[in-house]
């Protein structure tokens, strides 16, 4: 039996719209199996790149954040320490490590680049999936319309959105198993009617 897919939900937290000229200040991860168990998670603060700055537009949101700032400013580490050791930790996974994000284009762009960076390799591959791509697909909507607002309430969890990596990684993770489920039912429908 061929290894299974590991949902690895990631949130960055940067101070730019693009890594390089701006720096990602930390990330959280979070590894899920299909059936929503959580394996393991993986988290850290990192310095600010060399040479890097804040985007205005970036920094002023972040100004109405201070408590999540704070937090993404507490025991930084060296990407360059950092970065390995996630790469590391990655391939440690009992099967095929997927990305996932909320959304994707913004988070795997960063991990992406810090990984060939500072790890030169990438154990993702390019396998990145998108929730809100997912949302659109079982809600037969248009992409701008696959919000969490209007995501079923068989979707949604209790756990706060603090923009603390971890902690949105952990929420969107169990988001996106419980839209797994949702999937499951629509492929078994008999599944469905047996559950009271």
């Amino acid at each position: 039996m061929s290894a299974p897919e590991i949902y690895v939900s990631t949130d960055v937290e940067a101070d730019g719209p693009i890594p390089g000229p701006h720096s990602m200040l930390s990330f959280g991860s979070a590894a899920f199996l299909a059936d929503g168990t959580l394996l393991d998670t993986y988290a850290v603060n990192l310095a600010t790149l060399p040479g890097a700055t804040g985007h205005p537009v970036t920094m002023k949101w972040w100004a109405t954040q201070s408590q999540a700032w704070d937090k993404s400013r507490e025991n930084c580490q060296m990407p360059e320490v950092a970065i390995p050791a996630y790469a590391n930790w990655i391939k440690t996974l009992p099967g095929k490590p997927v990305f996932v994000g909320y959304p994707a284009s913004f988070d795997f762009m960063f991990i992406c680049w810090y990984l060939f960076r500072f790890a030169g390799e990438n154990p993702f591959s390019f396998a990145a999936l998108d929730i809100k791509t997912f949302g659109m697909a079982l809600l037969q909507c248009e992409y701008r319309e696959a919000t969490k607002h209007r995501m079923p309430e068989a979707w949604k969890v209790t756990l706060p959105h603090t923009h603390v990596a971890l902690d949105d990684a952990l929420e969107q993770g169990q988001i996106f198993c419980n839209m797994l489920a949702e999937r499951a039912r629509r492929r078994d429908p008999a599944q469905s009617q047996s559950k009271p």
